[in-house]
């Protein structure tokens, strides 16, 4: 039995859908020894050492037209059994079995100029394109893995036709992350941390505006990707917070868990989302999470997050106010998502197709 994993996303410098990778594919060979494995790269630090696969190069840039042609000329060198792609990204001509990943439908949610900042007849040119992909991926998969009941919900509104083929894989935290959960540090007072991308629907704006009310807190920004911050620095001094702000880009696993650890707060005020995964992070860690109040967060932080209404401030301001969740109910939903699991179900979505 042949598997073949598009890797080109995989690391921390892909952001979620990277450390989802990362961590799937470094556990699969070792779930399922009797399976040979074909990991397409794009880039040499996606190798992973020791592990029992055979690596394919496959530098093709993500959301391009080169997908469609050359990685497909890749992919079906290789006879594959089965094909995993974890995003949307499927050339359409592809056609063999295949499994895809659908982290959430953010794209089919959000459009329009305000939502890029690329050209707009750029942005059009590549939103309908991404529409035929996604749609030809989702029609075409086997099966469809997803984070969450709430993408799960989404997906199948979206396309009725799926409902038999998607399998919920929960995310998990990071071992990497959790060596420093026992690191003794120095809790800063009036800190919020936030990780992620700045994307709008991020919903960082409320914070930058509660900032405004909160003269002695200071808010710390983590994050590989730069798009959209210039708007979020030009956004602070407008609201004359900029001196409250620290962007640190990107941060190796041990500065990042040490940023978490250090921080009063992680917030996660976005008004979309997949599943959440530097909130679990952060609980793990022993930092207490304040979050939108959206059904994502609510499906995966239970009671373990304090929540406020996403488009007020005041709401935000509040909720800071009020006794947060104690670690040990922060522990018990940590504990609950596992990337072995993930793992396995992912193994078993395999089987279930050959």
């Amino acid at each position: 039995m042949k598997i073949g994993i598009d890797c080109r996303l995989s690391g921390v410098a892909h952001a979620g859908i990277g450390r989802y990778i990362e961590n799937l594919i470094s556990r699969l060979p070792e779930e399922a020894p009797g399976i040979e494995w074909v990991y397409f790269y794009r880039t040499p630090d996606q190798v992973l050492p020791d592990l029992n696969v055979r690596y394919i190069e496959a530098p093709v840039q993500h959301y391009t037209f080169q997908e469609q042609l050359q990685l497909l000329s890749i992919f079906n060198q290789e006879k594959l059994d089965l094909l995993h792609v974890p995003h949307f990204n499927v050339p359409i001509m592809y056609p063999g079995k295949l499994v895809v990943t659908i982290h959430d439908l953010l794209w089919h949610q959000q459009r329009g100029t305000q939502v890029t900042t690329q050209k707009p007849w750029k942005y059009w040119g590549k939103y309908a394109g991404y529409k035929v992909v996604a749609t030809q991926a989702i029609n075409k998969a086997g099966k469809i893995l997803v984070p969450t009941e709430t993408i799960k919900k989404t997906l199948i509104d979206h396309y009725p036709n799926t409902k038999s083929k998607v399998v919920i894989t929960h995310e998990g935290v990071d071992q990497k992350l959790l060596i420093y959960k026992t690191k003794q540090v120095v809790k800063q007072k009036n800190s919020l941390i936030y990780v992620g991308s700045l994307y709008p629907h991020k919903n960082i704006e409320v914070v930058l505006k509660s900032l405004q009310k909160l003269p002695t807190w200071k808010l710390t920004i983590v994050g590989s990707r730069n798009a959209f911050q210039d708007q979020v620095k030009r956004e602070g001094r407008k609201l004359g917070v900029q001196k409250q702000l620290r962007f640190t880009g990107y941060l190796t696993d041990e500065k990042l868990a040490l940023e978490i650890k250090t921080a009063t707060v992680l917030v996660q005020p976005s008004l979309s989302e997949g599943f959440g995964l530097t909130g679990i992070e952060s609980m793990a860690l022993g930092t207490p999470v304040i979050a939108s109040d959206i059904p994502v967060f609510r499906e995966i932080y239970q009671d373990a997050a304090a929540y406020f209404n996403p488009k007020s401030a005041e709401s935000f301001i509040e909720t800071l106010s009020k006794k947060k969740p104690t670690s040990k109910q922060m522990d018990s939903v940590a504990e609950n998502y596992s990337w072995d699991e993930m793992t396995k179900k992912t193994i078993k979505a395999y089987r279930s197709l050959l």
